[in-house]
Protein backbone atom coordinates (compact mmCIF):
# COMPACT_ATOMS: atom_id res chain seq x y z
CA UNK A 1 0.00 0.00 0.00
CA UNK A 2 0.94 3.39 -0.86
CA UNK A 3 2.08 5.94 2.05
CA UNK A 4 -0.07 8.97 1.57
CA UNK A 5 -0.17 11.83 3.62
CA UNK A 6 -3.14 14.33 4.27
CA UNK A 7 -2.25 17.99 2.86
CA UNK A 8 -3.99 21.29 2.38
CA UNK A 9 -3.84 24.18 0.35
CA UNK A 10 -3.22 27.30 1.26
CA UNK A 11 -6.27 29.75 0.11
CA UNK A 12 -6.01 33.85 0.80
CA UNK A 13 -8.77 36.28 0.12
CA UNK A 14 -8.25 38.32 -2.81
CA UNK A 15 -9.14 41.66 -1.27
CA UNK A 16 -10.28 43.18 -4.84
CA UNK A 17 -12.92 40.55 -5.71
CA UNK A 18 -13.69 38.72 -2.15
CA UNK A 19 -12.85 35.51 -3.62
CA UNK A 20 -10.51 32.62 -2.16
CA UNK A 21 -7.38 32.50 -4.08
CA UNK A 22 -5.19 29.47 -3.98
CA UNK A 23 -1.43 30.90 -2.98
CA UNK A 24 0.11 27.91 -4.56
CA UNK A 25 1.61 26.38 -1.60
CA UNK A 26 0.25 23.02 -0.12
CA UNK A 27 1.49 21.02 2.87
CA UNK A 28 0.97 19.14 5.99
CA UNK A 29 -1.22 20.32 9.09
CA UNK A 30 1.81 20.69 11.17
CA UNK A 31 4.12 22.39 8.63
CA UNK A 32 1.37 24.88 7.86
CA UNK A 33 0.07 26.09 11.47
CA UNK A 34 4.58 25.70 12.42
CA UNK A 35 4.47 28.93 9.72
CA UNK A 36 1.59 30.67 11.12
CA UNK A 37 -0.39 29.49 7.91
CA UNK A 38 -4.51 29.26 8.22
CA UNK A 39 -6.21 25.74 6.77
CA UNK A 40 -9.44 25.05 6.15
CA UNK A 41 -9.54 21.16 8.44
CA UNK A 42 -12.69 20.61 6.29
CA UNK A 43 -11.02 20.83 3.09
CA UNK A 44 -7.98 17.99 2.80
CA UNK A 45 -6.31 15.99 0.29
CA UNK A 46 -3.76 13.43 0.14
CA UNK A 47 -0.61 13.32 -1.73
CA UNK A 48 2.16 10.29 -1.54
CA UNK A 49 4.66 11.13 1.39
CA UNK A 50 7.46 11.14 -0.56
CA UNK A 51 6.13 14.44 -2.35
CA UNK A 52 6.26 16.54 0.18
CA UNK A 53 10.35 18.08 1.00
CA UNK A 54 12.12 18.49 4.53
CA UNK A 55 9.79 20.88 5.85
CA UNK A 56 6.45 19.44 5.36
CA UNK A 57 5.81 21.01 1.99
CA UNK A 58 4.63 19.41 -1.61
CA UNK A 59 7.14 19.42 -3.84
CA UNK A 60 5.39 21.01 -7.02
CA UNK A 61 8.00 19.88 -9.92
CA UNK A 62 7.99 16.38 -8.16
CA UNK A 63 4.20 16.52 -7.94
CA UNK A 64 3.97 17.74 -11.87
CA UNK A 65 5.93 14.68 -13.11
CA UNK A 66 3.05 12.18 -11.77
CA UNK A 67 -0.44 12.16 -12.70
CA UNK A 68 -2.27 12.61 -9.74
CA UNK A 69 -3.31 9.42 -8.01
CA UNK A 70 -6.79 10.62 -7.49
CA UNK A 71 -7.33 11.33 -10.36
CA UNK A 72 -9.10 9.13 -13.39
Amino acid sequence: MLNYIEVFDVIEMDPDSGEAVWTGITGTRSALKRDGLAIDEKIATYCPADWLDERGYLDTELARKHRRPWSI
